[in-house]
């Protein structure tokens, strides 16, 4: 399960996504999520659906890869629909006991269900398509005009950088030390929720220990570097627009147009 989870992970690939600026990725999955809470119909989820197909098909990421990043989240999704199901008032069309099951919950539910999946799925393109560093340098670039307001865009960034690149990171430092637990005689999936979660226990401590180990040896590592945050910082490779990055802008406000009209019309 640990190994299944994809957020904040970089996939190596030549695609034209993975080559467009990182402003253009970052803007355009907030453009993205802000159609996913727009459409309301059968018809703008469709629409979302389909340019999201069509997206992971110009990344080069395998679907099993972006379907892999997904499992995780099954429980979550069923708890949603089951108690949109069970709980929401309306229309009932199957009733046992004092449950009963109305249209609304199942439509509420799976709606729900359904953005949560297209949600998960756009900003796990983006990570998979976009290296740390380059969004990183993207986040930068766009908050710049806080900095007029002596907002520490540039620390803030690196923050959210770092978080990012520690996510793979402790994943595969859980993974280890449930292995070397289970090796062990720990038993992980075997008996009651509370019984499960105090299994836990041996697996949170060397965890933390090891991470605040890691964050020690970054802290030095930057340190030795003379690193003093970004004022008067140059960048190696600075960001600069291509043709393909303009056509991607346009291509993204078209789209949020199209949910716009979708939502009006239909």
């Amino acid at each position: 399960m640990i190994r299944e989870i994809t957020i904040g992970q970089y996939y190596d690939a030549e695609s034209v996504i993975h080559r467009l600026d990182p402003r253009v990725k970052l803007v355009a999955t907030l453009v993205y999520i802000i159609s996913i809470f727009l459409v309301d119909n059968p018809v703008g989820y469709a629409f979302v659906a389909a340019f999201m197909i069509v997206m992971v098909g110009l990344s080069g990421v395998p679907v099993r890869y972006i379907v892999k990043g997904l499992r995780p989240i099954m429980i979550i999704l069923f708890i949603t629909v089951l108690f949109n199901m069970l709980l929401t008032p309306g229309r009932v069309l199957l009733s046992f006991w004092k449950i009963n099951v109305t249209w609304e919950g199942i439509r509420i539910g799976f709606t729900m269900a359904l953005r949560l999946v297209l949600l998960i799925t756009g900003t796990s393109l983006m990570t998979l398509t976009t290296t740390p560093n380059n969004l990183t340098d993207a986040m930068e670039r766009l908050l710049r005009p806080l900095t007029r307001l002596h907002v520490p865009v540039h620390e803030i960034a690196m923050m959210m950088s770092i978080a990012l690149r520690f996510i793979p990171i402790l994943l595969e430092e859980t993974d280890i030390i449930m292995k070397a637990q289970m090796a062990r005689g720990a038993d992980f999936e075997n008996g009651d929720l509370i019984k499960r979660a105090k299994a836990l226990v041996p697996i949170l401590v060397p965890l933390f220990i090891s991470a605040f180990r890691r964050a020690n040896d970054l802290a030095m590592a930057m340190e030795a570097r003379c690193y003093r945050g970004g004022e008067g910082r140059t960048k190696m490779k600075p960001l600069v627009y291509a043709r393909r990055d303009y056509v991607s802008y346009a291509i993204t406000w078209c789209f949020l147009a199209g949910c716009v009209l979708i939502r009006i019309f239909l």
